[in-house]
């Protein structure tokens, strides 16, 4: 069929034709946005998922629900070596302009650019390149002490005064969160625990890996009560035959019951891979009904792509001992393992590979279900590491 008209759209957060399955968590956002607005006590949330779930895709859309409903809303992306404070900077200062240049004077508005100044001279002490542009005296002896967790704290409470102050309300969206440290993480959830106390019309929405529950936890105790964690998953079977079946029918073009229940098969339901299965059966089919066999033609072109781009990409970033790991990880199944079994497939003990672990968690290709256990973040990441690293070129991994 013409390429030109496929309706999928395989990408890193590209919107999906068909947004299937994610009702409860946009309802819930609704919610928290409208009770926020209107000075009323919810809480924040943050999404959890794997890779290839769509937790970018919801946060957009999150965003343009937030600016809908009359937010101020800035969203951005965590990067690993990049510290919270050079990410947050440029949107603070994005947000009190806008606060500032509204309507009428606001001697709130105007203190927030003068705490947002202090903010960023005490931060220049400890980062010596981050830069920004505000004209403006700062407010002495306030968030200039250069300790993140007590300067974020006052930043955010004089953007949610100045917020008030402007009958406004303030979305800040964060994508990539387990990408922050520790310090990091109990600096931002610190600062919405100081917002929440005065009920001021701040949102905060994250998202990351699974790790994310557990790293807030760590950062601070009360953050399971400040926060709200939904899980983004796999599409459960009709929701997924939706993300597919819904936008091809739209062209007048249906997939048959056989080749939905292959699709399904192949791609567990993640929307990433119902996207990039979608896309190539497209490309395929030479007419409607779409059969199973243009889908296993699918499953081979889209193996193919995926191996050269979503999951090269991520090997690539590996040490040749961390490739190891994952072989290792990667030959028990594609299940949560206990770390000491995967020591045992490599032959070696717990202790010396787990400095292994944790880079491979800080990477973001691991994570830990539970105390001692071990998973992919990527979904279908063992068969590729399989498929990449044959058994037989891995002599420290003894045969089954």
């Amino acid at each position: 069929m013409d390429p030109m008209q496929n309706p999928f759209s395989p990408g890193a957060g590209s919107p999906p034709p068909e947004l299937a399955g994610r009702d409860p968590i946009l309802e819930q956002a609704r919610l928290t946005l409208g009770r926020v607005k209107q000075g009323r006590p919810e809480r924040s949330f943050l999404l959890v998922g794997l890779r290839g779930v769509g937790k970018t895709v919801l946060l957009n859309k999150i965003r343009e629900m937030a600016e809908a409903a009359g937010y101020r809303a800035v969203l951005i992306e965590a990067h690993e070596g990049k510290p919270l404070a050079a990410l947050l900077l440029p949107s603070l200062r994005q947000l009190m302009i806008a606060l500032d240049r509204m309507a009428n004077i606001s001697q709130k508005a105007k203190r927030g650019l003068r705490v947002l100044k202090s903010f960023f001279n005490g931060l220049k002490l400890r980062y010596h390149d981050i830069e920004i542009g505000l004209d403006i005296d700062p407010e002495e002896g306030t968030a200039d002490s250069g300790s993140l967790e007590a300067d974020l704290s006052e930043v955010f409470v004089a953007l949610g005064e100045a917020a008030a102050d402007r009958g406004a309300a303030v979305a800040l969206i964060i994508d990539e969160m387990q990408y922050l440290s520790e310090e990091e993480l109990g600096a931002l959830i610190m600062a919405m625990h100081q917002v929440s106390q005065r009920q001021l019309p701040i949102v905060l929405v994250g998202a990351g890996l699974p790790q994310l529950v557990a790293l807030s936890g760590r950062s601070k105790s009360y953050a399971e009560r400040l926060f709200q964690f939904p899980e983004v998953g796999a599409l459960p079977p009709a929701d997924a035959a939706a993300a597919v079946q819904e936008p091809v029918l739209a062209q007048g073009v249906h997939f048959s019951d056989a080749a939905l229940e292959e699709l399904i098969r192949q791609t567990r339901g993640y929307p990433y891979f119902l996207q990039e299965w979608g896309y190539q059966a497209w490309n395929l089919a030479p007419h409607s009904p779409i059969g199973v066999e243009v889908i296993r033609a699918a499953t081979d072109a889209s193996i193919r792509r995926l191996d050269a781009n979503f999951f090269r990409v991520r090997f690539d970033r590996l040490t040749p001992r961390e490739k190891d790991y994952l072989r290792a990880l990667a030959e028990l199944g594609d299940t949560a393992k206990r770390s000491g079994e995967i020591a045992e497939r490599l032959g070696v003990r717990v202790q010396s590979v787990a400095p292994v672990r944790n880079s491979l968690i800080k990477k973001g290709m691991i994570y830990s279900p539970a105390h001692g256990d071990t998973a992919f973040t990527v979904p279908l990441f063992a068969d590729f590491m399989k498929r990449t690293m044959p058994v037989e070129r891995l002599p420290q991994l003894p045969r089954p």
